[in-house]
């Protein structure tokens, strides 16, 4: 399931973009502000932004600027009231991928993130490659040598996430707000459970691991071909 974060600081907006992007199959995240939008990307996967202008603490320029600069690629569509040539103009400077101004008709808004994350090859090499090992984020499965194993959703998305970002260090509230949701009623422990069985897995693999960090969390290792 692809992940798009929504910054847009009027929460019936957000509220309702919110509602159009689940019911279309995509995971959402919601942040009031460009600052929040960045602390968000920090901390999770995300596929693509949809991005407001006018925004408190940090406008939707700025943070467009702050990815670009940052080397990121996360394809970005601004929605926006600001409809002059040269607000358009300044968006596409500043690096984002595609610009529609306030009201947004719903379909051509899904049409083109559709457009964007098929332009960006997410949608068609959503996969992490690690050495001979292949996560496929679709398909819930990990490969290596021609053999295949499908996951159980949560622990191949636990897994997919700390080897996104290896050698990051990830607190299991992190892992349980981002992959069992902040509503889940799951106690903590049930990260430990599932990396104990991703463990069991992938004991044979020399490629990764997932390190436990005493006390804080966890982090995923990725360890260099060995000659």
């Amino acid at each position: 399931m692809f992940k798009i974060l929504v910054a847009e600081d009027d929460k019936n907006t957000a509220r309702l973009m919110k509602a159009v992007l689940r019911h279309a199959g995509y995971e959402v995240l919601l942040a009031g502000n460009g600052q929040e939008a960045l602390e968000l990307t920090d901390k999770n996967h995300v596929d693509l932004i949809v991005a407001d202008v006018m925004m408190p603490v940090m406008d939707g320029y700025e943070l467009v600027r702050c990815l670009r600069e940052g080397g990121s690629q996360i394809p970005i569509l601004m929605v926006t009231a600001k409809h002059l040539p040269e607000d358009k103009r300044k968006g596409f400077l500043v690096g984002t991928d595609d610009y529609m101004v306030k009201p947004v008709d719903e379909e051509e808004m899904l049409l083109r993130i559709k457009a964007l994350l098929r332009r960006s090859q997410i949608a068609s090499e959503h996969k992490l490659t690690i050495g001979k090992v292949v996560l496929d984020y679709d398909a819930l499965t990990v490969s290596r040598d021609g053999e295949s194993q499908t996951l159980p959703q949560k622990e191949f998305y636990l897994l997919y996430k700390l080897l996104s970002y290896p050698d990051k260090i990830f607190t299991r509230l992190q892992l349980m707000d981002e992959i069992w949701g902040m509503d889940s009623e799951t106690v903590d422990t049930t990260v430990n459970v599932h990396v104990t069985r991703l463990r069991r897995r992938f004991e044979g693999y020399s490629e990764f691991e997932i390190v436990a960090i005493r006390g804080v969390g966890y982090k995923g290792v990725i360890h260099s071909e060995k000659k």
